[in-house]
């Protein structure tokens, strides 16, 4: 038995079925974990995952991405992180079966390691790769930092400035050697320390994860033309470096100001694009759709919005392109990125 989000009633209220149910779909960026405080979905394993796929979307593929679930109990801290590939790396197994339905789910794992601790970090990250019997991609660590109380530090409480650390960049060194690409995770303030990371690493695939995170609360509430003006710009410089690729998703994210949860009802696919479409419009614009990739970002995201919903709103904001371009939004980017 599956277990229900805080808010499936409220979601329940918007019914959809599936735009365009043939087109295949890669989704680089969800969860899975069990025990999570905070957010909707207390826990989200295959089961959970396969009830929104259940909406009708071609889903062929997905990209774990780490959020630090399942870490071992025990032995030393750095290897304690391997225990999340490991329980990534068995739901892949059982979704690889195909006795749960044609989606490959965890088809690519994106771990993470503490790169802060230099060279070391290599015997963690070898450790990755072999846990993820083939599956692991990449590496994340996140860095939401923000100086206002306002805006939530990522969970691991970053020091600012993370991505320019002379330790942090001892570790990230380790990364190209193994064909391990990167996924950034950090605020539109975070952007000029994001591009003079992928300046000084130009043989490592570094992803923008979510628009590249602009904030719609604490200071910026009520200033979204404002943020949008500063983003547009910062999206500009980080997309003119050819090993940056993005992530266009991670608007159920409370922080990003869109406010979903007031709404009687969860907002339809028409409302999410409406109200998204300049930020996934423009960041398109900058990198091209064969730099561009549409993810679900859930369970987060389903905060704001259901899982077929969200992707009814990526195929309403697409409509104008060809079908190649949308191909590549919408798997192509993602599976060649992620080598699946």
């Amino acid at each position: 038995m599956t277990t229900r989000s805080t808010n499936q009633d409220w979601l329940a209220r918007t019914p959809e079925t599936a735009l365009e149910p043939d087109l295949p779909i890669c989704d680089p960026h969800h969860h899975l974990w069990d025990f999570r405080p905070g957010g909707v979905q207390k826990r989200y394993f295959l089961d959970e995952m396969l009830d929104d796929l259940a909406g009708g979307h071609n889903v062929v593929s997905t990209v774990f991405i780490e959020c630090g679930t399942m870490l071992r109990a025990d032995g030393p801290r750095p290897m304690r992180f391997v225990g999340e590939t490991e329980f990534a790396n068995g739901q892949a197994a059982m979704s690889a079966s195909g006795q749960y339905g044609p989606a490959r789910v965890a088809a690519g794992i994106v771990a993470t390691a503490e790169l802060m601790a230099g060279d070391s970090v290599g015997a963690v990250l070898d450790a990755q790769i072999a846990a993820g019997n083939g599956r692991v991609k990449g590496i994340r660590e996140g860095a939401f930092w923000h100086p206002s109380p306002e805006v939530r530090n990522h969970r691991t409480e970053p020091p600012e400035g993370l991505f320019g650390r002379d330790d942090f960049r001892a570790g990230f060194r380790q990364l190209a050697a193994r064909g391990l690409s990167f996924d950034m995770l950090c605020y539109h303030t975070q952007i000029p320390e994001a591009i003079d990371l992928a300046r000084a690493f130009p043989d490592t695939t570094m992803i923008l994860n979510h628009l590249g995170g602009p904030i719609g609360i604490g200071p910026y509430a009520g200033k979204a033309d404002e943020v949008f003006a500063d983003w547009r710009g910062k999206i500009d410089a980080i997309a003119a470096l050819p090993n940056v690729v993005i992530k266009l998703g991670g608007s159920g994210m409370d922080v990003m100001g869109h406010d979903w949860e007031s709404r009687p009802a969860a907002p339809s696919s028409r409302d999410v694009a409406d109200a998204t479409r300049r930020w996934y419009e423009h960041a398109i614009q900058a990198f091209g759709p064969e730099r561009c990739m549409f993810e679900s970002n859930f369970p987060v995201d389903k905060s704001g919005f259901g899982y077929t919903v969200v992707w009814n709103a990526f195929k309403i904001l697409s409509e104008g392109y060809s079908a190649s371009e949308r191909a590549a939004l919408f798997h192509d980017t993602a599976a060649r990125v992620y080598r699946l």
